[in-house]
């Protein structure tokens, strides 16, 4: 019987007052963020706000936050999809809007399908075109679906009149 109330109590307090990523809130420093978080903020603030952040607990100004895109989250180092989200959303509660990727979350080949089928409809921008070919070189892939190399090459042939690129 105890037992079980000390396993209640753990869920209980593990309920309250988790971070994101598992971390106790009163644990996590800057505000709301996880220990990953930050690192991944502080290797990105020389490169975009010229700091170098200090050793320990750190609070990211809203100066790197209006800086931050998503494209230096997909690519900074220990940064995966969840820690990106983090920090996204963390900065949505510091008034600042990073911009989602058009396919974030989607897997390579679902990123294709949904290329081919807008292009079908007509309805493919450039935006999503080079999203997809730079996630695609990020990745390393080396295959590239027919669909896709058919519309390329439409595009690259003028064959192909797209709507107007956004």
């Amino acid at each position: 019987m105890v037992r079980n109330r000390q396993a209640d109590s753990r869920d209980g307090a593990s309920r309250e007052e988790t971070g994101p990523c598992g971390e106790k809130a009163a644990a996590l420093p800057s505000g709301g963020l996880s220990v990953r978080a930050v690192n991944v903020l502080k290797e990105l603030a020389p490169e975009l706000i010229e700091q170098n952040p200090p050793k320990g607990a750190w609070i990211p100004p809203d100066d790197l936050l209006r800086q931050l895109t998503a494209r230096h989250l997909a690519t900074a180092r220990n940064c995966g999809p969840q820690t990106a989200r983090e920090i996204i959303e963390w900065a949505r509660t510091r008034g600042v809007s990073i911009k989602v990727p058009l396919y974030g979350g989607k897997s390579l080949s679902e990123v294709w399908r949904s290329l081919a089928a807008r292009a079908s409809d007509g309805k493919l921008t450039r935006a999503e075109i080079t999203e997809a070919l730079e996630k695609s070189i990020r990745r390393k892939s080396v295959r590239i679906p027919v669909a896709f190399q058919i519309i390329l090459l439409e595009i690259l042939s003028s064959t192909y009149d797209p709507p107007p690129f956004t």
